[in-house]
């Protein structure tokens, strides 16, 4: 029997031997287990919060379950095309960010939500604090084995080490909310810049430029990629005919559409994009305030965030999208008979630690991290969105010299398939 290089649901990992592209049987009592769950959170929410919130939570399973079909990823993405210049997924990025702007641009213009809240994209101060915190979420994640999505799609397919990822993350997103104020009141910046609303092109001048930047930006890779010889992406276990809708895999032009789709819901319902890191600040300082920190009085914690600290995580629309990106990706994973705890080394663990820590510093300091800076920033016609993507493929190709040290793969240009 042949055996293939596929892709591995670990990201940490370079593509692994499969005897077949097949996926195994699907786990039925952990798909029916998940079911009930998520049914259950449904009912809380439901029965305790305003329903935006149950319609957040089937987003977040959506966004889970597209996440984890596709192995749609960021880090990997960053990682392929600066090791050997395969830009694949930074390709299926364009077309997701092109899907996005172009959703983004009416409900910006016209902001109003479902239920008549006003919109607002995520437009951010360029300066200092985004410089240094994008430079780090790029290493972190480098070594950490995935972004802010990544982390929660492989925490629901099993991968054991992605625990240790996010308790750091949560821990470095707590410190950097702590220390936030010194980095916006203390360090240059220059005030939010729209491509829409600061430079006169308004949401359909500022559409036009955006696809001209994404077709360009995938033209240059087409440009890398022929010039370095760039391996291609090693194929996904896969079902077939319709079974592929449920058990995946999914082609990652599908998931950017899809992804994009999504996120376009998400800020027509809670009148904000997809975001994720804000709830790890939360949970953090949460924690810290149990154990007698006086949270309360840190910068971070006054004004409009003050009243997200005295109320319920459920009552947080990040912290319910993040569980449902969990819940789907779990399904998701058990659809496709992937679902299995993996095997924790002291170096995965070393890198884990110090990737989470990184990754929510840098996301307190970058106004987010790859979905709420460069998916939501950029979809937002935010130039911080740019800025976050540049910096953030600086700190990957440090990383790159990084990652053996911890035993953590890194794509070769005379690999097969990376």
């Amino acid at each position: 029997m042949t055996t293939t290089q596929v892709q591995p649901v670990n990201d940490a990992k370079g593509p692994i031997a499969r005897d077949s592209l097949a996926l195994n049987d699907p786990q039925k009592a952990l798909i029916a287990g998940g079911i009930i769950v998520g049914f259950l959170l449904l009912v809380y929410l439901l029965a305790t919060q305003h329903i935006s919130q149950s319609m957040l939570l089937v987003i977040g399973l959506l966004l889970g379950y597209t996440l984890f079909h596709a192995r749609f990823g960021f880090t990997s993405a960053f990682r392929r095309i600066a090791a050997v210049g395969n830009g694949q997924a930074m390709r299926s990025h364009m077309l997701m960010l092109a899907v996005a702007v172009s959703l983004f641009a009416p409900i910006l213009a016209y902001g109003t939500t479902f239920f008549g809240g006003p919109v607002a994209g995520y437009v951010s101060p360029v300066g200092v604090s985004l410089v240094v915190g994008a430079f780090l979420f790029g290493i972190g994640m480098q070594l950490g084995g995935g972004c802010a999505s990544g982390t929660l799609y492989a925490i629901g397919g099993g991968r054991t080490v992605m625990f240790v990822t996010l308790l750091f993350f949560i821990v470095g997103a707590t410190i950097g909310a702590y220390h936030l104020p010194f980095w916006t009141e203390e360090m240059p910046a220059f005030e939010p810049y729209s491509l829409a609303t600061s430079t006169g092109l308004g949401y359909g001048g500022a559409w036009l430029v955006s696809i001209i930047l994404f077709g360009l930006i995938a033209w240059i890779t087409l440009i890398i990629e022929k010039k370095r010889k760039a391996p291609k992406m090693a194929p996904v276990p896969s079902a077939k005919g319709w079974h592929r809708i449920l058990r995946g895999s999914w082609p990652l032009f599908a998931a950017a559409i899809a992804l994009a789709l999504l996120n376009a819901l998400t800020l027509m319902t809670r009148g904000t994009p997809w975001g994720i890191t804000s709830a790890f600040a939360l949970w953090g300082s949460k924690i810290a305030g149990a154990f007698g920190v006086d949270v309360a009085s840190w910068g971070y914690w006054q004004g409009a965030n003050a009243a997200s600290l005295e109320a319920s995580i459920f009552a947080d629309s990040t912290t319910v999208l993040n569980f449902g990106v969990i819940l789907g990706a779990f399904i998701a994973s058990a659809a496709g008979g992937l679902f299995k705890f993996t095997q924790v080394t002291a170096g995965n663990f070393a890198a884990s630690v110090i990737g989470g820590l990184l990754m929510g510093y840098g996301a307190r300091l970058a106004f987010g991290c790859n979905i709420g800076a460069y998916f939501g920033g950029i979809a937002s016609f935010s130039l911080h969105g740019y800025i976050w993507g540049v910096l953030a493929l600086a700190g990957t190709f440090l990383a790159l010299y990084l990652r053996p040290l911890f035993g953590l793969s890194v794509p070769k240009s005379n690999d097969s398939v990376c």
